[in-house]
């Protein structure tokens, strides 16, 4: 079971470098519950709010960047994109997409939320085995 809590004190203004807002990643997270649900994948979420801590988002009991810390999170190769037959190239304006300001949850990028989410489910499964 996958318990994926968003601890916040309320809404976040969205700067110019941040990618939701309080409301926009409670609807991300309970978007991405409902797909795991929906892959038979147990999963649950829960909304609480803490007013005298940062906004933070826990996946069984672990903030994200304690997760992920150690990990060496890497985007796809040319040579390993699945768009066979087009150009391959990724034309992005802007930062980095793994690039996050770790202190403002809100700016998690998708691929990093969804390698620590994987990360704690494949550990959750190696204790299975």
């Amino acid at each position: 079971m996958l318990n994926i809590e968003y601890r916040h004190s309320g809404d976040v203004k969205k700067g110019p470098n941040v990618r939701r807002n309080v409301l926009m990643m409670k609807s991300y997270l309970q978007n991405l519950v409902k797909e795991m649900r929906e892959a038979g994948i147990s999963a649950e979420y829960i909304d609480s709010v803490a007013s005298n801590e940062k906004n933070s988002v826990l996946i069984n009991g672990k903030t994200v960047q304690e997760v992920i810390k150690g990990l060496k999170l890497m985007m796809l190769e040319d040579d390993d994109h699945c768009d066979y037959g087009t150009s391959g190239k990724l034309v992005t304006i802007g930062r980095p997409v793994l690039e996050w300001d770790q202190d403002i949850v809100e700016d998690i990028p998708d691929v990093t939320m969804k390698n620590a989410i994987s990360k704690v489910y494949a550990d959750i499964r190696a204790d299975k085995i």
